[in-house]
């Protein structure tokens, strides 16, 4: 094998090890750029700070459905982004929201979950875990530099806004217990 065919498989199996805990780095040199051709912002790299409104995204989610984050005002959005479908990590916080899915629909909340994978893999892990909300791809990671989200090899980090009804951010997570996120993020729903 050439070095560079060994660099690649050691960086996807440390991936693959790591499951999805933090940010595990991949190689990923084929990434398209289909995300950045329909997703557009509106907000320097990382410009997100609480109390302004948050960069605006328009992307089809992995139902096909048409998102435009600056169209939600009005309703409360969490905006997650996670490394990997299908991983422990990612799985288990995938799970959380999920599971605390009506108490985020009583209070009118839309959930929007943000990786590199693509529409297709989205979908089979909405279906295979029964989660109700939007999985978006971001192939090209345009999305997570608009909010900061650092993308390393493909993988990207693991952080979470959560937006007010008025459209503005109320709260960022740049570090997030997969374990509890959800009724994190319910408790800042409600002040």
């Amino acid at each position: 094998m050439r070095s560079s065919s060994l660099l690649a498989f050691g960086s996807l199996s440390l991936g693959l090890v790591l499951g999805c805990s933090k940010d595990p780095p991949r190689s990923d040199p084929g990434a398209s750029a289909s995300a950045a051709a329909s997703a557009t912002t509106t907000a320097a790299a990382g410009e997100v700070t609480v109390g302004k409104p948050p960069p605006d995204f328009t992307v089809k989610d992995h139902l096909g459905a048409e998102l435009k984050l600056s169209a939600l005002k009005g309703t409360p959005v969490v905006v997650y982004f996670y490394p990997k479908d299908e991983t422990p990590g990612c799985t288990t916080e995938a799970k959380d929201f999920r599971d605390s899915w009506k108490d985020l629909e009583k209070k009118g909340v839309t959930v929007i979950g943000i990786s590199t994978d693509s529409a297709d893999s989205h979908k089979a892990f909405a279906t295979h875990h029964n989660l109700p909300f939007h999985l978006v791809s971001d192939e090209s990671g345009t999305i997570a530099k608009s909010f900061g989200v650092p993308n390393r090899l493909g993988f990207l980090g693991r952080q979470t806004f959560v937006i007010g009804a008025d459209g503005n951010v109320k709260k960022i997570y740049r570090d997030v217990d997969v374990s509890k996120h959800a009724s994190e993020v319910l408790a800042d729903l409600q002040s």
